[in-house]
């Protein structure tokens, strides 16, 4: 839907009428101008966390500069790509721009190569605050994003005595495709890294042993909010930013959450903020104590100096794990308040964003203020148009962090087809633990919240867990558009979809480029004891994966025993898998054979597998790991097998670090011993 383009209101006009109309958003006013922009995307050393690491930087900088349009104006960006060994490309997050200018790398524009430039021009359609960033790999995470302003033809209808960008952003001083790597071996470290990490005595501590132990009968990981461990939340790019004030003055600021993978909680200790502004389109004034803005999303707010002093404007990433911060003013210092911990225990608690009941903003811990924002025009769409109803479920499985719509990867199912004409109604559900926000290219839509006609227009939207959203939207454009999750690691695991319109022509590819590429991901785990070593080489694909485990052993026994399972897996779901392979051993009175077997996770969180080999023996074997304190995990397997009868083994683990642990178990046949685990 085009912000700014009028509806008729008269519900006879003829298709005369309509298509008059249709041409006044591109109607280009005397004072308009072509307004040029440089930007170079190159290597460079920063220290955004305090350590000096490589980032990607636009013009230098993290974030890139602001883009200032007056609408009505025409855009004229070039893009130089600095970088010797990647492409990369520029999406503008937020403007209706011509699919070509889009910056979705193969989907709708070509990637910038390396020591390449190129030209983007489109005219400003709109007003607001917005932002741009580069939609290749992971290199939003490394810093190629910065914000866009466009000023209203007429001037702001909200007046403020100054007007700043607060561009809020996260940042990891790993390497992003060794976090993705990370997260898609299914570890827990980032959780254990930031004080997340669900145990035994965490439960005890909050007096939830109850729902610790029925979250794993119910066979539910883990809850948590974020999935990465920050070394730092920027606001304009450092962790501390400064804007001037005075007393009574207000202030107009341009929030856009530029992050990768964090909800913010934007407080300010000058009181409450007045939105005025919802992804760059003008809401009706709105009072918040504390805002909740989802990735990707922007909010203008007002805010008005009380008297004298510094006064904070806090961001406070959605996890708690850390903050950044805006200092409004000079003298003495008033400090923002940070929201109350997440109660990760206690299911209800997570789930209370689903409710949504419109009393967000007021809580210590609000929900995005959707049910309270009011457009201040109409936005209902022309009542001739026929509507189609969508149901998408958002899915996936945090062990093996695949990310879906409808319980399929864009790779698997990547093409929505859409009808140029139609509205598109979106039912968006949210089936997982995690938030996920939303965006739609191309498009603004409305966020059907129960104000009728003045229902607001976004082009993000947060679906909090279990939740659910309506949004639905106007089929004016052409082309093919990406819609996904913008927690950057989801839409790289696969949540996106294009929806690509029908009217291309019936040889029309659509081409869905880097983000259908599933990926394989290669990791180990090798534990080293006094008494006996085991391990496994995994090669993983989001269904499927090759692996290579072993268990050795000397003590105890007359010579150095092994057993190794070569074994290709298929994942079914998060509770079922299916393997077969071969076992080589030189266990007496055994031999190499084949197995074939299944695995399934039982309540409490157990496993259970069984198997059958060519030479006509079975295995059944139970298996189970309780987290006893974030650190510390205590672990027992017992095993039954027709032809070497019973074994088993009981331990515990301590982790020290990312790739390391000490271990000490016992085991039936090798005796006691301990050592160290090195995870690769």
């Amino acid at each position: 839907m085009r912000p700014g383009f009028p509806v008729p209101w008269i519900c006879v006009c003829g298709a005369a009428f309509a298509a008059l109309i249709a041409t006044l958003p591109v109607a280009v006013p005397s004072q308009a101008a072509v307004v040029e922009y440089e930007l170079h995307i190159a290597d460079t050393m920063l220290m955004p966390a305090g350590t000096m690491r490589m980032a990607m930087t636009i013009n230098g900088s993290i974030p890139g500069p602001t883009l200032r349009f007056r609408e009505g104006d025409t855009a004229r960006i070039r893009v130089f790509n600095d970088m010797h060994h990647h492409s990369t490309s520029t999406h503008w997050h937020g403007l209706l721009v011509p699919v070509s200018e889009d910056g979705v790398p193969d989907v709708t524009t070509p990637p910038i190569e390396p020591h390449s430039s190129r030209l983007f021009e489109f005219p400003i359609r709109q007003a607001g605050t917005y932002w741009y960033h580069s939609h290749t790999h992971l290199q939003e995470q490394s810093g190629v994003y910065g914000p866009i302003v466009i000023t209203p033809r007429g001037g702001e209808t909200v007046e403020a005595d100054r007007d700043h960008v607060v561009m809020l952003s996260d940042w990891t001083d790993e390497n992003p495709h060794e976090v993705l790597r990370t997260l898609l071996r299914g570890s827990d470290w980032y959780s254990i890294q930031k004080g997340t990490m669900q145990s035994v005595t965490g439960a005890m501590h909050e007096g939830a042993l109850k729902d610790f132990f029925g979250r794993e009968w119910q066979r539910m990981r883990p809850m948590d909010i974020s999935d990465i461990a920050y070394d730092a939340f920027l606001i304009n790019g450092s962790r501390e930013s400064r804007i001037p004030g005075r007393p009574g003055e207000r202030i107009r600021l341009r929030l856009i959450n530029g992050g990768a993978g964090t909800y913010f909680f934007v407080t300010s200790a000058t009181g409450p903020m007045t939105i005025v502004a919802a992804d760059g389109q003008p809401v009706e004034p709105l009072k918040v104590e504390r805002l909740l803005i989802a990735i990707a999303e922007t909010y203008d707010v007002i805010v008005t100096i009380p008297s004298s002093g510094e006064w904070e404007l806090r961001a406070t990433a959605q996890d708690g794990s850390g903050h950044a911060s805006l200092l409004i003013g000079a003298g003495v210092h008033h400090t923002a308040s940070d929201p109350p911990k997440a109660d990760l225990y206690r299911m209800d608690h997570m789930l209370d964003g689903a409710l949504d009941e419109g009393e967000g903003p007021h809580k210590d811990r609000p929900t995005p203020p959707y049910p309270l924002l009011r457009s201040t025009r109409r936005t209902a769409l022309p009542a001739h148009l026929p509507v189609r109803t969508l149901p998408l479920r958002l899915t996936g499985d945090m062990e093996r962090y695949t990310w879906s719509i409808n319980g399929r990867t864009i790779a698997q199912d990547g093409i929505i087809t859409v009808h140029r004409g139609e509205v598109l109604r979106l039912e968006l559900t949210n089936d997982t633990m995690m938030h996920h926000p939303i965006h739609l290219h191309g498009h603004f839509f409305r966020v059907l919240n129960g104000q009728g006609a003045r229902s607001p227009l976004k082009h993000t939207v947060d679906l909090p867990p279990m939740g659910r959203r309506t949004i639905e939207f106007e089929a004016d454009e052409s082309g093919d558009w990406m819609m996904h999750c913008h927690v950057l690691y989801h839409m790289m695991a696969g949540m996106a979809r294009v929806f690509s319109y029908d009217d291309q022509g019936a040889d029309h590819l659509v081409k869905l480029g880097e983000h259908a590429m599933e990926m394989w991901t290669t990791f180990g785990t090798a534990a080293v004891e006094s008494h006996m070593s085991e391990g496994s080489l995994v090669v993983r694909h989001p269904r499927q994966e090759f692996s290579a485990s072993w268990e050795t052993g000397w003590d105890h026994v007359d010579a150095f025993e092994y057993e190794t399972d070569l074994v290709y897996d298929r994942y079914f779901g998060p509770n079922f898998n299916a393997f077969a392979g071969a076992r080589l051993t030189n266990i007496a009175d055994t031999a190499d054979r084949a197995v074939a077997g299944i695995s399934c996770r039982l309540p409490l969180m157990a496993w259970a597998t069984a198997q059958i080999d060519s030479e006509g023996d079975a295995r059944f074997t139970l298996a189970k790991h309780l987290q006893l304190t974030p650190r510390l995990d205590i672990f027992a397997r017992v095993q039954y097998d027709t032809r070497t009868q019973w074994e088993w083994t009981a331990g515990l683990e301590r982790v020290l670090a990312k790739p390391l642990s000490i271990i000490a178990q016992y085991h039936s046949d090798y005796g006691v011993g301990a050592g160290f685990t090195i995870r690769f």
